[in-house]
């Protein structure tokens, strides 16, 4: 086996394991919902705001429209790998608290089986759910007896995808990507009385085994020999997954626990209908300039079978990279410099008491991110190292609720290999 395969390998490998071995977030917002969405965005795009939709490029994996697999270079394999680290900043009422955390982003390939053919295979998270926090309150009628609610939450989905970019002409590619959604959450709610007496668990447990579908396109009009305009139109289908919730409660005393009561619901989740548009501007191969929306219909999709749940979720995303020289001797001339912002509006909807009689709507999100594309000489081939710093608000409608700062770090690695040249010998 070559080097470079078994280098590959060994990521492959390493990268599983860190998937399934650590915790990506610690937000009280993730008990609601699906979680913390991800939007299969790779370490160049995050830079840039988060944009995708009209993004080509022939030295970076872009999932977000799958009609650009088409942009890939005749020669070239690519292989696309990200990490990121969190810090989080809290705040509810005046007290503050901070949590760390360290995540696997994504695993991608992407190469050309025919001129007009490039294909992807990959794997990103969907959706992160993880926090654990409590709250103290006086018993109703009772002074003295007060009762602590504990609550803790973990698990996630992901997506492991293929998919296909075709050229039907010079300028006009379509792509789609098929994937099998999976995943586990696990909720719990203990409930514990000051003056020692049983204390109650509600547990809720939520599996799915279901596929997500994803399609692309996009248009590039050449406006002179140095400018272009690319189009970018991206649609995910929404519908029922193939699910199962388990709700649970238990009554113990610490050593003793009741019969567990028990209940099983079918296919009562579901993803959104999602649409997005995105124009691109390039200057020769130095300059591009993105901007994206993306719409998300969940007021249509049912949590736990019941519909009327979620609101729609809205992104606006804007982005800037620019090289000044890709073949340039000066190191610095080959670096790309990538700056971006973005809005997310929230989908999620926190009850406001526990009757869930009234809601407020989540945390809407407002962010900036810059990074830089470090040009390497590993193996002699096209290899980059991005690194992105990534600054986001959370500020709920409620006052009342928690507010969130938060700073990411994300570290991909692209390895882009000439696999398919074939080497004249003299």
């Amino acid at each position: 086996m070559s080097n470079r395969k078994i280098i590959i390998s060994a990521i492959f490998a390493i990268a599983s394991v860190y998937a399934f071995a650590q915790s990506s977030t610690n937000s009280p917002y993730t008990r609601f919902g699906f979680g913390d969405l991800s939007d299969q965005i790779f370490t160049s795009n995050a830079a840039m705001g988060g944009v995708g939709h009209a993004l080509r490029s022939s030295r970076h994996i872009n999932t977000m429209n799958p009609a650009s697999y088409t942009s890939v270079d005749s020669l070239s394999f690519m292989f696309d790998i990200g990490f990121s680290m969190k810090s989080s900043n809290y705040e509810e009422n005046g007290i503050k608290s901070n949590a760390r955390n360290s995540s696997f982003d994504y695993l991608a390939i992407q190469f050309r089986l025919h001129p007009r053919l490039g294909m992807a295979i990959g794997f990103t998270p969907f959706s992160t759910v993880g926090y654990n926090f409590s709250n103290t309150n006086y018993v109703s009628n009772s002074n003295s007896v007060s009762v602590t609610n504990s609550y803790t939450g973990d698990g996630g989905t992901n997506v492991v995808f293929a998919g296909l970019g075709f050229k039907i002409l010079k300028n006009l590619s379509v792509g789609a990507n098929i994937g099998y959604l999976y995943g586990k959450q696990e909720y719990s709610t203990t409930a514990t009385l000051s003056n020692g007496g049983d204390y109650t668990i509600n547990y809720r447990n939520f599996n799915v085994k279901s596929y997500k579908l994803d399609l692309g396109l996009q248009y590039t009009h050449p406006i002179n020999k140095d400018n272009n305009l690319t189009l970018g139109l991206t649609y995910g289908l929404g519908h029922n997954l193939n699910s199962t919730e388990v709700i649970s409660t238990q009554v113990t005393d610490g050593s003793n626990y009741s019969s567990t009561t028990e209940n099983t619901y079918y296919d009562g989740y579901g993803i959104p209908s999602t649409y997005g548009a995105g124009l691109s501007y390039e200057y020769k191969n130095n300059l591009t300039v993105c901007l994206d929306y993306t719409f998300q219909d969940w007021s249509n999709v049912k949590l736990s079978n019941a519909a009327g749940m979620y609101n729609n979720r809205n992104k606006i995303a804007g982005g800037i990279e620019y090289t000044p020289n890709h073949i340039g001797r000066n190191f610095f001339q080959r670096l790309s410099y990538r700056a971006g912002a973005y809005y997310n509006s929230p989908y999620i909807k926190i009850p406001n008491d526990a009757n869930g009689t009234s809601y407020s709507d989540g945390a809407r999100e407002i962010g900036v991110s810059a990074g830089f594309g470090f040009p390497l000489s590993l193996f002699q081939r096209k290899t980059v190292l991005s690194i992105t710093g990534q600054y986001s608000n959370l500020s709920p409608s409620n006052r009342n609720l928690m507010s969130e700062n938060r700073f990411v770090l994300k570290i991909g690695l692209t390895l882009n290999e000439p696999w398919f040249m074939k080497w004249r010998v003299n």
